[in-house]
């Protein structure tokens, strides 16, 4: 493989990116097909995409609250009625947009990490690819952080227990890795749910890092660096 964890780009992991988002706004239609009034899959995956970004844009200036349906059609260009093809409520949107972040942040961290066969560079694969997916995406990120606060119960559990399926991608590169002995760490979870910290930091405050001037690669390579030379057994090599 001529690109390795530890040189891999943010411009070549978003061209990976935008076939994966297209197939999950397909399955996303396809799974709701009896709610979405819209025949051809081609239209409803452009149109959801359009919607997905005006909302997620809507409610980092205002907050999805407060956004009105009828701003909402102004910003995507589609008229009310469109927007009632698609989704019969706020609240539904709001769902359909989690659900369709959660999944494609898990699937992507988890099929950058399987590029890779050693232990070390799953977890640099799955690092940076956590942070380049929150960079491409960060309103969404912004809006699932924010909005798991005003989520009714039932589904704010839900939230968390989709949050934790990322986290769930660090936890079996760090067990594997520990079985195989290229990394030695005592506590698995706790050293996953750090790895998470570090990388939620990145979408969070963004504003700090860039008045530092700081860019996502340089970021990425920090928290490589500092995370594998803190376990990895063997600190100049890639292990086993």
């Amino acid at each position: 493989m001529s690109e390795s964890p530890a040189t891999a780009s943010y411009a070549e992991f978003s061209r990976r990116l935008k076939p994966r988002m297209a197939e999950l706004l397909a399955a996303l239609f396809q799974e709701n097909r009896g709610s979405i009034r819209v025949k051809k899959e081609k239209v409803a995956v452009k149109n959801l995409e359009k919607i997905f970004a005006a909302a997620l844009a809507l409610g980092q200036t205002k907050g999805f609250h407060a956004m009105s349906l009828r701003e909402l059609s102004r910003a995507s260009g589609l008229s009310m009625g469109a927007l009632y093809s698609y989704f019969s409520s706020k609240e539904e949107l709001r769902g359909h947009i989690l659900r369709f972040g959660v999944r494609l942040a898990s699937e992507a961290v988890e099929a950058e990490a399987k590029r890779y066969s050693r232990p070390a560079e799953q977890l640099a694969g799955a690092i940076r690819a956590h942070l380049f997916l929150s960079e491409a995406l960060r309103p969404w990120f912004y809006f699932a952080y924010m909005e798991a606060r005003n989520l009714p119960a039932k589904e704010r559990e839900q939230a968390m227990a989709n949050e934790r399926r990322t986290e769930a991608v660090f936890v079996r590169i760090l067990r594997e890795g520990k079985k195989r002995g290229a990394f030695r760490l005592p506590e698995v979870e706790l050293t996953a749910a750090a790895i998470k910290a570090l990388l939620q930091d990145w979408y969070l405050k963004r504003w700090k890092y860039g008045q530092a001037g700081l860019g996502v690669e340089e970021y990425a390579a920090f928290v490589v660096n500092f995370v594998l030379g803190a376990i990895r057994a063997r600190p100049k090599e890639w292990g086993k």
